[in-house]
């Protein structure tokens, strides 16, 4: 990294996101179920969808992060690059990179566009920076595309 460059910062201010009209009614369904195991993670997504632009899914852009497109993030902390695939709970696998939205890093990453940095606590408590690198063109077969 040269001088001129920085380290992405979260602004305090949420990063723009965009929401396909087909994913819109899963995700409140899925958020209002949650609403009694996990209220904290049901009111983020529940936030976080209140906020976002919806589209049709035929207008989402291809560099939005969404339902089945593979996401690639960096750490801002650690430099540790990750790709994963948000996914509906039940298509949820860890081992193959399938991490539900309903995961604190599913709902931090759904709808963002490659570039955008976002705060983000872990399990353990602490403050992260994350930025979307690159999202798949396509959905990945085998995923529910919304």
């Amino acid at each position: 990294m040269n001088k001129h460059q920085s380290i992405p910062r979260a602004t305090g201010r949420r990063p723009k996101m965009v929401i396909s009209t087909e994913c819109l009614t899963r995700l409140e369904a899925l958020a209002e179920g949650a609403m009694r195991r996990n209220p904290d993670l049901a009111d983020r997504l529940l936030g976080e969808i209140g906020r976002a632009r919806i589209v049709p899914m035929a207008k989402l852009p291809a560099n939005v992060v969404a339902i089945g497109r593979a996401v690639t993030y960096r750490d801002e902390t650690t430099k540790q690059e990750k790709t994963v695939i948000p996914v509906f709970p039940e298509d949820a696998d860890i081992a193959d990179g399938r991490i539900s939205i309903l995961t604190p890093i599913g709902v931090a990453l759904i709808g963002l566009a490659e570039g955008a940095s976002l705060d983000w606590d872990t399990r353990d408590g602490q403050r992260r920076v994350l930025t979307v690198l690159r999202v798949a063109q396509d959905a990945v077969e085998g995923s529910a595309s919304a």
